[in-house]
């Protein structure tokens, strides 16, 4: 593992081979590896010898990397070359009357070309990962430079069940080794050192060159899922040298054993990390699948759309009547907006028939089962009915959660919700939300957990009562029992950054910080904007990402912004946006007149998308206030 350090002459290109061509790769394990010094042989907690030597050409690198089952070579050329050498051995064996020794054998063809095949299936993986992983620049913004300066901290990748890796990131975290390229080096190849890690910020990670100690000059911040960052031993089974950085060259003598020394008992990342990173960031949603999506000019009711684009699990959807494909609207494929198609008609939800009679070429319906499931209900007792208040967010104005009212119950737990004091009489701003939706509350909500509700527009009794209004307009609350009432461990605290969805203008993802949890309900600030652009999001939506996740996947990130917008926000409050909340202000809810007449003018509206239906690990209980 060591012994390529200081030998930057070597022949870098020869191949290895990973172990994954032989068998089914494993998920990662719950601990990562442990680097054990065990005298010239190292080993990992299960006891199994961890580490092996080339019996070609003497390098030491990780067993489970090297070539062949019996991990005798660290590579194809090795393997090669020593049977070559063998076969000279056998010949003159043979000549001499001797019976050949093991060591002589020749290697099978068929498994070595099962090896070169897998081999090279292996560099195309990382090839096309390295180009997925393309850094898409922000002028004048740095996640790590803004997480520095202000000493912010990031919700970790757990937090966020939905990304790339959200699943198996297992116990990565500060103390973790892995190996790098070392940019402190006046070499004309690209050589490498090992870096441990010293804080995380999401998917990014501030590292720091082995033997700089207490020195913090020349960290760095590197995204952990990038192709540049590696498990320690890497570079012995790729041939590739290990060099330490320039400025510290002087300190030791013997890098070998300060490694060995350094380096027993740390952690590094899994050896099939890179795998796992390029598995979970394939996609089964594919372009010109047809969906049924929300309309954005009538939340009432859904449309035809198609997929254009496909972004780390971001969908491009055109709607189907759009000849120059300008008509679109974006989501996650776990969006609880988007359906497979005939959803609307299963339910009995609204649905805008299209002029196109039939499919265009190319175009296939999406596999119901690639969306995301709703948990089932049982709507054989009691459950809601037409006429019951409640507390909903609203879709229009995402900062806000309103006195609305169930005006349809439809079939599998679906409701139509509208906004008391500001709906269309033709019903046209109606919108759905499942019965076990984290975006709809209990009568009281608001009160017991100390958050503004918005009263009816033009409701002239204030401060709001809900006792007072239940008796007015001679209605009932609908039974807090019906509610979902699950809050899982979702790990955010506030203050904590991460990359959130605009949900207003959906194809923006924005620097955000969590401002204030209330059950698995998240305000989510959007840096450098007043707090009148906040929007309240479920903790498992999956329109929140972890820093990094643009870099990532290759979308454009929006910086926070900057001072001059800033100190403008106040005047332009009475005017339209002309930059991030242009097609909304979220200030007020808008009548059917009013949105018709600014969908004239070209604005486009789009609305809530709240949490994927997933499990929870928690509870919490809602209390409701009694009054006389």
């Amino acid at each position: 593992m060591f012994d390529g350090y200081d030998s930057c002459s070597e022949d870098t290109s020869s191949s290895s081979s990973s172990d994954e061509s032989e068998e089914e790769v494993a998920p990662l394990p719950s601990s990562l590896p442990i680097i054990k010094n065990n005298g010239q042989v190292y080993t990992y907690p299960d006891g199994k010898s961890g580490m092996a030597t080339c019996e070609m050409c003497g390098m030491v690198g990780v067993r489970d990397a090297f070539y062949s089952k019996t991990k005798r070579f660290c590579s194809v050329s090795c393997s090669r070359s020593y049977s070559s050498n063998s076969k000279k051995a056998s010949i003159l064996a043979r000549l001499q009357g001797k019976p050949p020794t093991k060591k002589a054998k020749v290697l099978q063809k068929q498994p070595l070309v099962a090896k070169l095949a897998a081999y090279a299936q292996y560099q195309a993986t990382l090839q096309n990962q390295a180009k997925t992983k393309a850094a898409v620049p922000v002028e004048g913004f740095s996640w790590g430079n803004y997480i520095n300066s202000n000493s912010f901290t990031a919700a970790p990748v757990t937090c966020f069940k939905h990304a790339p890796m959200g699943t198996c990131w297992g116990d990565i975290s500060e103390g973790v080794r892995v190996e790098v390229p070392n940019t402190d080096c006046s070499l004309p190849t690209k050589v490498f050192w090992i870096a441990g890690i010293v804080k995380l910020a999401g998917y990014n990670a501030l590292l720091r060159y082995e033997g700089f100690e207490n020195d913090s000059s020349l960290d760095f911040w590197c995204n952990v899922c990038g192709s540049d960052i590696h498990p320690v031993g890497w570079c012995a089974t790729s041939g590739k040298p290990l060099v330490p950085p320039r400025t510290i060259q002087h300190k030791y003598t013997n890098w070998k054993a300060f490694l060995v020394k350094r380096l027993t008992g740390a952690k590094t990342l899994p050896p099939d990390f890179s795998q796992k990173v390029s598995e979970s960031m394939q996609y089964p949603f594919k372009t010109s699948m047809r969906v049924e999506v929300v309309d954005k000019t009538h939340l009432c009711r859904t449309r035809v759309a198609v997929v254009e684009s496909v972004i780390g699990g971001r969908l491009r959807l055109v709607y189907e009547e759009s000849e120059d494909k300008t008509d679109d609207f974006w989501c996650h494929m776990y969006s609880p907006l988007i359906h497979h198609i005939g959803w609307s008609r299963s339910i009995g939800h609204r649905f805008k028939r299209s002029d196109i009679t039939k499919k265009q070429d190319g175009h296939f319906d999406a596999p119901p089962h690639l969306f995301m499931k709703v948990k089932e209900v049982d709507t054989s007792g009691e459950w809601f009915k037409e006429g019951m208040k409640l507390e909903a967010i609203d879709p229009l104005n995402l900062s806000a959660i309103c006195v609305a009212t169930i005006r349809k119950v439809l079939a599998d737990g679906y409701l139509m919700i509208g906004i008391d004091g500001s709906e269309a009489a033709d019903g046209s701003d109606w919108f759905c939300y499942h019965a076990t939706s984290p975006s709809i509350f209990p009568v009281g909500f608001c009160e017991i957990n100390m958050i503004e509700l918005t009263p009816p527009r033009g409701y002239a009794k204030l401060p709001f009562k809900w006792f007072d209004y239940l008796r007015e307009t001679d209605s009932i609350a609908a039974p807090v029992k019906l509610f979902n009432k699950e809050v899982p461990n979702h790990g955010f605290h506030v203050g904590m950054k991460l990359e959130a969805v605009d949900l207003m203008e959906p194809r923006l993802v924005c620097v955000a910080t969590v401002t204030r949890i209330i059950h698995r309900l998240l305000r989510i600030h959007f840096d450098g904007w007043e707090d009148e652009y906040d929007q309240w999001v479920d903790c498992e939506s999956p329109d929140l990402y972890p820093v990094g996740w643009c870099q990532l996947t290759g979308y454009q990130l929006q910086p926070p912004a900057p001072q001059s917008s800033r100190d403008n926000q106040s005047s332009s409050s009475k005017q339209k946006k002309k930059s991030k909340s242009q097609q909304y202000k979220g200030h007020k809810k808008m009548t059917s007149l009013q949105l018709k007449e600014e969908l004239l003018d070209g604005e486009e509206y789009s609305f809530l998308q709240g949490a994927s239906d997933q499990e929870s690990n928690g509870s919490a209980s809602y209390y409701i206030k009694q009054e006389p």
